[in-house]
């Protein structure tokens, strides 16, 4: 298991250096996702954290105003909420770089199990609640294998459903898998296959 002191180290020092640097993209996201609508630049939700413990995840906005009041939680491919520019950051995943502020500020970790809202949270097993006790990161073993999520719920006859069923059981044990041999350098490969994702033969 990774030492909780290096692996919080590893956070701050990681996440501190990418805000730095990526700043000058983050103004120009800021510009353009204000420009395309005047709506707010940030979107925040309420997402269930390490022991429960309730806390708000930062993310660029990609869909319209209230898109929350007008549909699911979980998003499909061709979902017109979404907007134009932020279709292009979905594509590229630019819209989570906000949550290096999470991971800065401590409710987050670079690598981690992806936080789900509260609702899905609630129908938890109790050997899938198992999952709490982990800090919640930006990227994991199920970010790569779901890597184009909202391609496979644009398939499913009802995504909600679809998203409970399949999608949840299959990311909680990707999660504890990753949990048995957590470590720095597991950690780092994810970080890697996560900017650098190998390409489908055939």
């Amino acid at each position: 298991m990774t030492n909780p002191t290096a692996k919080r180290a590893f956070d701050v020092v990681c996440s501190g250096i990418g805000l730095i640097v990526l700043s000058p993209v983050l103004l120009v996201i800021a510009a353009l996702v204000k420009c395309s609508d005047f709506g707010p630049v940030c979107y925040r939700q309420q997402r269930v954290g390490r022991d429960e413990e309730p806390f708000w995840i930062w993310k660029f906005r990609t869909m319209v105003v209230n898109a929350d009041k007008l549909g699911l939680s979980v998003t499909k491919d061709g979902d017109p909420r979404i907007t134009r520019v932020g279709r292009v950051l979905r594509k590229l995943k630019l819209d989570e770089l906000p949550q290096l502020w999470n991971v800065f500020c401590g409710s987050m970790s670079l690598v981690g199990p992806r936080p789900e809202v509260p609702k899905y949270v609630g129908m938890y097993t109790p050997e899938q609640r198992r999952i709490l006790r982990l800090k919640p990161g930006i990227t994991d073993l199920a970010t790569l294998e779901f890597r184009h999520e909202e391609e496979l719920l644009a398939a499913a006859p009802d995504v909600d459903a679809f998203y409970r069923e399949h999608c949840i059981p299959r990311k909680i044990e990707l999660n504890l898998l990753y949990a048995e041999r957590a470590n720095l350098w597991q950690d780092f490969l994810i970080i890697l296959r996560t900017l650098f994702p190998l390409k489908k033969r055939g």
